[in-house]
């Protein structure tokens, strides 16, 4: 039977996991480096309680959800989710980023937190999954760790960062990467970032006071959904993210020459829209015959005056480039800034770059992925080493500390629409594979 028709688990064998496994066949938690971490399970029902809970903040009819950053629904859920960290011994805040942070001590003095958590805003339109799986395994795992009175060494904090679809504010805020004039843009929510901010707490005028010092930080963990299909079509458990990749995004603004659809000779035009249509399918062809793991969109464009009757004179498109390493990015946009010099030869058209948005790539550290792989084998679940295509909030905190990322399947790799599904059995099995790799982090650090 494949993995992801399970509905429930239990807890049974020394893994405290079922997942359709014989119970003599369920590797001993307790042999190797696993000796020292307190066998803590999930609990599978509650979880997937609470994630039907949450998809109800912002539910929309086709089954999905609105509650993008700075929503009434999006408050809503938030409040809910520092009631139930409350509840589990921690006690939550909101930082001037808007961040939400929840915060239990540890025992042993000296030592530096380690974080975890994910994020609650969707994109409109959005799916029960993307980043609600994060969220709802970490208050899982925080509410485990109270019921269980267990004391951890290292202080913990639980964080649903802010506006992760729009730009990833919260995360970057801790790593001091919010430029002045994204305070300005509009969001989905109707409201500028910096009036959103304000709607959840924070302050906009001291976001500096947000950034977190480099090392100071012991580690930080996110559970998320793979957001691709690896995992599922090849029945997998557990990924073991070994990097995410690096974004950048150009406007590109085409420049031509407005004129009389009618009356212009098709000899005598700057049609800004015909150098438009060249540079897209080039970005697409540049993108797809160039060797290595990046992918290249033109995601939105917009032609001046936009009439059907006149040459249009202007054309704006945005242009995104992803790959692991930043270079490949840049090359791959050296390239294609080199091909719309030969479209402006040929068309008469003129073309102009403004970058407004960088996340850089991130390697997840290697020791963690050794803990996350080995945390999936101790409960008897197969687990693959794949990268992230996607933005994750992991990846700003990247620059501050060692993070890890572990990914469950997506069914058909559908993301980011209402259609996005993650069975409850992959939910807590990425739960249970946080959590023991937290105590596992806990117990012996990073060596």
């Amino acid at each position: 039977m494949n993995r992801r028709h399970f509905t429930r688990l239990t807890g049974a064998g020394a893994a405290g996991l079922w997942l359709g496994i014989p119970s003599d066949r369920v590797p001993d938690g307790r042999r190797g480096p696993w000796n020292r971490v307190p066998e803590l399970t999930a609990n599978p029902g509650r979880l997937a309680d609470r994630m039907r809970r949450l998809a109800t903040f912002g539910a929309n009819d086709a089954g999905g959800i609105d509650r993008v950053a700075f929503s009434d629904a999006n408050i809503e859920a938030r409040d809910w989710v520092a009631g139930l960290l409350r509840d589990a011994g921690f006690t939550p805040s909101t930082d001037f980023a808007g961040n939400l942070v929840a915060r239990r001590a540890g025992t042993q003095a000296g030592l530096r937190p380690i974080m975890f958590g994910s994020h609650i805003d969707s994109v409109p339109g959005g799916g029960n999954f993307d980043g609600q799986v994060g969220a709802m395994g970490a208050l899982e795992v925080a509410t485990v760790l109270g019921e269980a009175d267990h004391a951890t060494r290292h202080p913990l904090e639980v964080v649903l960062f802010t506006n992760e679809e729009g730009g990833k504010t919260g995360s970057r805020a801790m790593a001091g990467e919010v430029e002045p004039f994204e305070l300005d843009l509009p969001t989905a929510s109707g409201f500028t970032i910096g009036d959103g901010l304000r709607r959840l707490g924070g302050d906009p005028a001291r976001l500096g006071e947000v950034r977190r010092e480099a090392g100071s930080l012991t580690a930080m963990l996110e559970l998320h959904v793979e957001q691709g299909g690896v995992l599922d079509s090849d029945d997998v458990d557990i990924g073991v993210v070994e990097g995410i990749v690096g974004i950048m995004r150009w406007n590109v603004t085409v420049h031509g020459m407005t004129n009389h659809a009618g009356t212009t000779p098709m000899d005598r035009r700057a049609d800004a829209m015909v150098g438009a249509a060249r540079f897209v399918t080039s970005v697409y062809r540049i993108a797809r015959d160039t060797p290595g793991r990046h992918v290249a969109t033109v995601g939105r464009i917009e032609a001046d005056p936009g009439a059907p009757n006149v040459i249009p004179g202007t054309v704006r498109l945005t242009l995104e480039i992803r790959d692991l390493t930043m270079e490949g990015i840049e090359l791959l946009f050296e390239r294609v800034r080199s091909r719309s010099e030969e479209i402006s030869d040929a068309s008469g058209v003129d073309f102009s770059f403004e970058r407004f948005y960088v996340s850089r790539a991130a390697p997840t550290d290697p020791r963690i992925r050794d803990v996350v792989e080995g945390a999936a084998r101790s409960l008897g679940l197969t687990s693959l080493r794949i990268p992230s295509g996607a933005g994750h909030d992991a990846q700003s905190i990247a620059i501050l500390c060692p993070v890890g990322m572990i990914f469950v399947p997506s069914v058909a790799g559908i993301s980011h629409a209402p259609e996005e599904f993650t069975a409850d059995a992959d939910v807590a099995a990425g739960t249970n594979v946080l959590l023991r790799t937290l105590l596992a982090l806990d117990a012996d650090g990073l060596g």
